[in-house]
């Protein structure tokens, strides 16, 4: 039996990019239940990608009752219903083989990640306050891509003096922009800048200098997305809701390293429950972003551990 119903979690506080603000965290939990056992996993429709609650849904209730995970990859395309349905696929396989998904997908026993940060679109000085208040953190990311950014990242470095940081523009960004910017990141000390232009519009960044490295976050979704990326982009960012699950995901992160491109992983804002398949896709990667449960004011029941080491794997009553 294939369930799924609507989860609401209130965020801690309003969170904003350069698409538009929210408080809450809409997701959709699927439960996949088979000879009395029940894997579970979690996706977060996106706009961006043309997807809703009703739509994402309407898709995981057109799949057949007891679809396998390699049946998934062909009957759902890549997108948040199928990695709700291949995350609880997961889950339910390793409680039904008495292990952990880890033992399954034959990765190593995973440790702590250090994740980034992520500070919301604001006015300079209110930026410059959230980042004072988590300078402690090894990681900030800053959501930007406005005509008003540089401001904004000279507020966050003098909040933050020691903290590494990466940027995001959200596909807010012209080439001319992020040339402008580029000298400027490089000053403050940012490691990375995320999407800078749009993706249909990121040819524009063939033959432009890189001094601070480019990530791919619309531009990449899955393997297919690879070769489009060549001269543009230096590390890909896998995001499960993206790929279609955590089988895609293994294999993006596989086939990107291959290709030579550094991997970031990264979450939209959800439950520990959506996050907790990615720990195990950012085992070594060059950045991770994982931070959704700390942007929440709730949370699952067993939620991830995150300390001074980082996000850990997930205990087995949450999942895998």
């Amino acid at each position: 039996m294939i369930e799924v119903t609507r989860d609401v979690f209130r965020l801690a506080q309003v969170f904003t990019i350069s698409r538009g603000s929210r408080s809450e965290a809409k997701v959709l939990t699927v439960r996949v239940t088979r000879g009395g056992v029940t894997g579970w996993g979690e996706c977060v429709p996106y706009a961006r990608y043309g997807e809703t609650l009703e739509s994402v849904e309407a898709q995981i209730r057109s799949l057949p009752e007891g679809i396998d995970r390699a049946a998934l990859q062909e009957a759902l395309p890549a997108g948040a219903a199928r990695n709700a349905v291949d995350c609880a696929l997961w889950d339910l396989e390793a409680k039904q083989a008495g292990c952990r998904v880890w033992e399954l997908a034959g990765i190593a026993s995973p440790g702590p990640e250090v994740t980034a940060y992520t500070l919301s679109l604001e006015a300079p000085d209110v930026m410059q306050a959230q980042a004072a208040k988590n300078a402690h953190r090894p990681l900030l990311k800053i959501k930007l891509g406005t005509p008003d950014d540089m401001p904004r990242l000279e507020a966050v470095r003098a909040g933050a003096p020691d903290a590494r940081i990466i940027v995001d523009a959200n596909e807010g960004w012209s080439a001319e922009v992020y040339a402008d910017l580029a000298p400027h990141l490089l000053r403050l000390g940012v490691a990375l800048v995320e999407q800078p232009l749009p993706a249909g519009e990121d040819d524009a960044l063939l033959g432009v200098d890189r001094p601070v490295p480019l990530c791919a976050d619309e531009s990449c979704h899955d393997r297919a997305s690879l070769p489009k990326l060549k001269g543009k982009y230096d590390m890909a960012n896998i995001k499960l809701d993206k790929t279609g699950g955590l089988t895609e995901a293994l294999a993006l992160r596989d086939a990107a390293r291959a290709a030579g491109y550094d991997v970031m992983v990264g979450c939209m804002v959800g439950s520990s429950l959506a996050m907790a398949p990615a720990v195990l896709v950012a085992q070594g990667a060059a950045i991770t972003d994982l931070d959704g449960p700390l942007l929440l004011a709730e949370d699952r029941d067993v939620p991830l551990v995150f300390d001074e080491a980082g996000v850990h794997p997930s205990d087995a009553s949450l999942w895998g």
